[in-house]
């Protein structure tokens, strides 16, 4: 008989690591947990990495850090070291990891099955890489141009504080941040969606739980050659043609960012105007499914041999 492959969430106690556990049910994996009162006990940490098939870490940026020094060690001592899976920012653009956006490319899910090591896209990058990258790669948008991204998501995306904040006081109706324009999705979305030019990214949090939008604007105009927005269109079409995840909808005149909440699934569009010369991409996901938890699971089918489309809500 053979056995179930075992998964240890490091920081399961977090908004992603509760998402990411309530899923895993749905595969065929068994979950490794440690007492909670030792949940920050390096020993019992490590103990529990040892007996894991993969890691997944959802962490703040300096503890993956520190917990994938731990699965080296593990190596380096003459144990089998797990597969990781990193929720953090830290090794989005790092060399020697794989991104975990599968539907990136058509050798993406192929390159995750077979890696050690898989950094798990952020809720933002994940709208914007989706829209811009296959443009990008088909040569209809230049990657060196410029590129605004607005974005609005749930309070959930921002942490227990937020959470907390927005649940007990009613929080603000809108907060617009990252105005010092260099929030730190934007090395991620620069990398990912292989444009040369910085985009201006502006995000922003609405008193809803759940959900997003990402949007894109652009003046067709100043592209070198003439586009259409069909053109757009059929290019992202024929990119997801495959996926189980993400599609490609018809425009709409008004879009609720929450309407996808408790999925796993995105939805892209492309609204025009009448000469179709002004356009403006979205995409709309939940922050905590395709955005974070539901991505996870993506992931963790892929680098354990598993179906990933189990794991569609």
């Amino acid at each position: 008989m053979i056995q179930e492959p075992t998964v240890f969430i490091d920081g399961e106690a977090g908004t992603t690591g509760l998402g990411i556990r309530e899923r895993l049910l749905s595969l065929p994996v068994r979950i490794h947990s440690i007492d909670p009162a030792r949940r920050k006990d390096p020993e019992a940490r490590m103990e529990a990495m040892a007996a894991s098939d993969l890691v997944v870490l959802c962490l703040p940026d300096d503890a993956s850090r520190e917990a994938v020094g731990m699965v080296g060690h593990i190596a380096t001592s003459g144990g089998r070291a797990p597969k990781i899976l990193d929720a953090s920012t830290a090794f989005r653009t790092a060399p020697d990891w794989v991104y975990g956006f599968p539907e990136l490319s058509s050798d993406q899910p192929e390159l995750i099955r077979n890696a050690s090591r898989v950094s798990n896209p952020g809720c933002y990058p994940t709208g914007a890489i989706a829209l811009l990258r296959p443009l990008i790669d088909a040569g209809v948008l230049p990657a060196d141009f410029p590129i605004s991204i607005n974005a609005v998501s749930g309070y959930t995306g921002g942490g227990r504080n937020m959470i907390e904040a927005q649940e007990r006081n009613g929080g603000p109706p809108f907060l617009l941040y990252g105005l010092g324009l260099g929030h730190k999705h934007i090395p991620e979305i620069t990398e990912h969606t292989r444009l040369t030019r910085q985009p201006i990214f502006v995000p922003s949090v609405g008193h809803f739980p759940r959900g997003m939008i990402v949007s894109v604007p652009l003046h067709l105009d100043r592209l070198n050659r003439k586009v259409h927005a069909a053109e757009l269109r059929q290019v992202l079409e024929e990119h997801y043609v495959t996926s189980g995840f993400v599609s490609v909808c018809k425009a709409e005149q008004t879009l609720t960012a929450d309407a996808l909440a408790g999925s796993d699934r995105m939805e892209l569009r492309v609204h025009s105007d009448a000469d179709q010369r002004h356009v403006v991409l979205t995409a709309r996901l939940d922050n905590l499914g395709k955005g974070a938890s539901g991505a996870a699971i993506q992931n963790i089918a892929l680098m354990l041999g598993i179906s990933p489309e189990v794991s569609i809500l």
